[in-house]
């Protein structure tokens, strides 16, 4: 089973998202900001980590960029969710390794579309 780590600093976010991919077969692990997601994948590196950019203590770009500096950092597929739509946030976080970008709100469909391009599933 391949495993994600949801970050998101609302846990309603975060409970939605893991319904999704807990249908989609995927292992959930959640945490409210970037530190906490950084920690996270110190102790074990997800295959896939959902991420919301603007977040307190840590916000999800500069954890992305700190997350492809550590070991084994290059090896997630980063999928970033959030209501920034500006052509130059999406390009920012494409050019600091994330790998997909969605807008929030999501469904189903579309984070299986998007994780299925990414070749998760």
């Amino acid at each position: 089973m391949k495993s994600c780590l949801v970050v998101d600093d609302s846990r309603v976010i975060r409970k939605v998202a893991r319904r999704i991919l807990e249908d989609l077969d995927f292992e959930i692990e959640e945490a409210a900001d970037g530190l906490e997601a950084l920690q996270a994948c110190r102790k074990a590196m997800p295959d896939a980590i959902l991420l919301d950019w603007q977040m307190p203590v840590m916000s999800g770009i500069d954890f992305l960029r700190t997350l492809r500096n550590e070991q084994g950092g290059e090896r997630p597929v980063v999928v970033f969710c959030t209501t920034e739509n500006d052509v130059e946030r999406i390009s920012e976080a494409i050019k600091a390794g994330a790998d997909e970008y969605i807008m929030k709100p999501f469904d189903g469909d579309i984070l299986h579309s998007k994780f299925a391009e990414a070749g998760l599933i």
